[in-house]
């Protein structure tokens, strides 16, 4: 008789296949449950360590609190921190949850440590910027800072203020063909100036960006911002597959797909171009070396140096964060200055008196514009450009009360909170740029301060966009005076990666000053 096998080949292939698709969903579910076991752990243990505040929901938390724009909870974060002195916990659904730390000494024991950023907030903008600085971390994140770091040497710095001053010239020349007393969108003009002078200092291009009606790479960063800010605040959207099906996933997919194309098509151009010249010749063939070419040149101790990829993720970070936070920076400048007649004046008269009526700013000049730096300072105080920092634990934390967070917790430093820290600044509602006079700044806090954040993961690009404003503000003010729009409501900040005017924006009015 012949043999008979109990299961066919078939039957057995698909036997095999049913049990290895039963074991995968197995370990799925495992995981996830043990995910969220650890998750709902950790939550209670910041609960039990650290107060939360009242209102939260059940299910949405604190996101009951946002109102338009966030408003709500920035109001609501002000009101907390008069009430507990170092930091809270907030809750963002059923299971995401942060601690919010907001004075000088909680604010040093977590940004004095090298933890990375919170992977869940940031894998947001990972399809845009990749393993840039700003997102990455571990061994890749010490290597590529310390192969960046020699670009932003004061001698590679130097030549940047001309271009500077070239890129926010042809802001005043637009500027003149308006008629006096004319209303302008200030985040509008210093976007476009800040991205001229990126584009020139970053890139070497010169792309008349001011003077173009439309720029695109300008609207897909605008839109990549507000959509990653959005979806933060959507908690369907927070899951990939749905986001990715959505309208809003739609137009970011887009947005990216314009910003990876513009860099990746000067990237190559560049390094084609520098295949045709030898060392010699690259060196003369402009009068200063750009972001580009430093990442294009960069070795690190093996002799080896960046990839395409990240050359590519350092461009679109630094374009990024280079651009936007400094248009930031100086456009809430420009509405203190002009809420501030007194200080603008001030700020005028060193102007003149350092300019001499020169139309350039110089490296020299820099140090002589010390009025000018306070009230910058002060403005950012007012409004922190980059007003939320997010860092996830690697170890557990242990603050100088005894209080302790665990290993994973995630921790946001309220950069605009810890400015505002009524236990810290006195008045901390009054624009006082003398609080930066030297006298007055000598014993403070190191991390009462902190716009450019502190510690190892600092902002690599301090010192360029505080010569980016400094340039800015005096060269405005040596030709124009600037008045708040009445007819306007108070522009009202909001946090859209950095801090923006809710609708309809912040609006000044120009009026030209005759040059002696």
């Amino acid at each position: 008789m012949a043999k008979t096998d109990f299961f066919p080949i078939g039957g057995t292939t698909m036997m095999t296949l049913t049990w290895a698709t039963v074991v995968a969903i197995a370990v799925v579910v495992v995981k996830v449950t043990v995910g969220i076991w650890n998750t709902v752990r950790r939550n209670r243990t910041m609960a039990k360590e650290f107060p939360v505040p009242p209102g939260s929901h059940w299910l949405l938390g604190h996101l009951v609190l946002l109102g338009d724009e966030g408003r709500g909870l920035m109001t609501k974060a002000m009101e907390w921190s008069n009430v507990y002195k170092f930091a809270h916990v907030i809750r963002m659904g059923p299971l995401l949850q942060h601690c919010t730390v907001y004075h000088p000494d909680y604010v040093k024991a977590v940004m004095s440590r090298a933890d990375k950023k919170d992977d869940y907030m940031y894998s947001f903008l990972r399809p845009w910027l990749g393993d840039g600085l700003l997102t990455t971390a571990g061994p890749k994140w010490f290597r590529n800072r310390r192969l960046l770091t020699p670009g932003f040497h004061f001698e590679i710095l130097k030549p940047y203020v001309r271009l500077f001053s070239e890129s926010t010239n042809v802001m005043l020349t637009n500027w003149e063909k308006l008629k006096s007393g004319s209303s302008i969108d200030v985040f509008h003009h210093m976007g476009l100036m800040t991205l001229d002078s990126m584009l020139k200092c970053a890139l070497s291009q010169h792309t008349d960006c001011q003077t173009r009606k439309t720029n695109d790479y300008i609207a897909a960063v605008y839109d990549l911002a507000d959509l990653t800010m959005k979806r933060g605040r959507t908690i369907s959207h927070r899951i990939d597959l749905i986001y990715a099906l959505s309208s809003d996933g739609r137009k970011y997919r887009k947005a990216c797909k314009l910003v990876h194309e513009y860099a990746e098509r000067i990237i190559a151009e560049r390094k084609e171009a520098l295949m045709q010249r030898d060392g010699e010749e690259r060196a003369n063939r402009k009068k200063y070396l750009d972001f580009l070419d430093i990442l294009l040149e960069a070795k690190d101790e093996d002799g080896n140096g960046l990839t395409d990829a990240e050359i590519r993720d350092e461009v679109d970070t630094f374009m990024f964060e280079g651009h936007d936070t400094t248009a930031s920076g100086l456009s809430w400048t420009l509405y203190c200055l002009a809420r501030h007649p007194g200080h603008q004046e001030k700020c005028r008269k060193e102007a003149q008196e350092v300019l001499q009526g020169r139309t350039e700013v110089t490296w020299d000049l820099l140090p002589s514009l010390k009025y000018i730096t306070m009230c910058v300072k002060e403005a950012m105080r007012m409004y922190s450009p980059v007003p939320l920092i997010f860092r996830q634990l690697e170890s557990p934390l242990t603050f100088s009360d005894g209080r302790t967070l665990p290993e994973g917790a995630t921790v946001v430093i309220a950069t605009n909170t810890v400015h505002h820290n009524s236990h810290v600044w006195d008045n901390h509602t009054e624009y006082d740029p003398l609080r930066f006079s030297p006298e007055n700044s000598k014993d403070r806090h190191p991390y009462a301060f902190i716009p450019f954040a502190a510690g190892p993961r600092n902002c690599i690009g301090q010192h360029f966009a505080m010569n980016e404003l400094k340039t800015a503000v005096a060269l405005i003010l040596q030709r124009f005076s600037l008045t708040p729009d009445d007819t306007l409501p108070e522009p009202f900040p909001v946090h859209r990666m950095v801090l923006r005017a809710d609708m309809p924006g912040l609006f000044l009015k120009i009026n030209p000053i005759e040059m002696e």
